[in-house]
């Protein structure tokens, strides 16, 4: 992208979900609180609101060994920054699991936030500069990858968006078969019960 901004981000974002040689997949989006109740047992009521779901989805773009301990192993970010349209950037790597393979590798993301919104794209890069000025690269364990999360819904019943778009040389079916499995699952995303059970120190118990 020739100009860092929210706008540019979802463009491109939108130009590879619909590049029919990269592979997509789009998870169910899931009732946090209809999920909580069918799902879950408690040991006092509770609902979660989109204003904590969004908080959830910050905190995890800006640390994601926090929050997706089964995908990270080690992570950092830095850069952070307003945009002139108004948007949260900044960059991430993080060393992480491949969708398909035993194999981690380094995998280098530029961030970019819409408060307003509530929406988050994370958007694979091949290299870029660490924060002290070392050029990182990527490794090639698995394709480059862009993700957008986002949090939907009302107040009183927010809605976790998930999809994913790996640039692929041809559609790949082998990389459906983890994200099928997470909608088959029908729980929460890992991500929020973590926010749930340690930000809000609220135990959760799966039926």
């Amino acid at each position: 992208m020739s100009e860092a901004s929210f706008s540019a981000a979802k463009a491109e974002f939108a130009a590879a979900w619909n590049n029919p040689a990269n592979t997509r997949f789009e998870l169910p989006a899931v009732d946090v609180n209809a999920t909580i109740a069918a799902k879950y047992v408690l040991d006092a009521p509770f609902r979660m609101s989109l204003t904590q779901l969004w908080d959830m989805e910050v905190k995890k773009a800006w640390a994601p060994l926090n929050y997706i301990p089964y995908v990270v192993s080690e992570g950092a970010s830095w850069g952070r920054g307003d945009l002139a349209d108004g948007s949260d950037h900044f960059y991430r790597r993080s060393n992480q699991a491949g969708w398909i393979t035993p194999s981690r590798g380094l995998v280098l993301e530029e961030v970019f936030l819409d408060h307003a919104a509530r929406r988050i794209f994370f958007m694979g890069r091949r290299n870029f500069t660490d924060s002290d000025g070392t050029m990182l690269t990527a490794d090639d364990h698995q394709p480059l990858f862009h993700v957008e999360h986002a949090a939907e819904g009302s107040e009183g019943a927010p809605v976790n968006v998930w999809r994913i778009v790996l640039l692929t040389e041809r559609e790949d079916p082998r990389f459906h078969a983890p994200f099928q499995a997470m909608a088959d699952a029908g729980l929460l995303p890992g991500f929020v019960e973590i926010y749930i059970t340690r930000d809000l120190a609220v135990p959760l118990t799966r039926r």
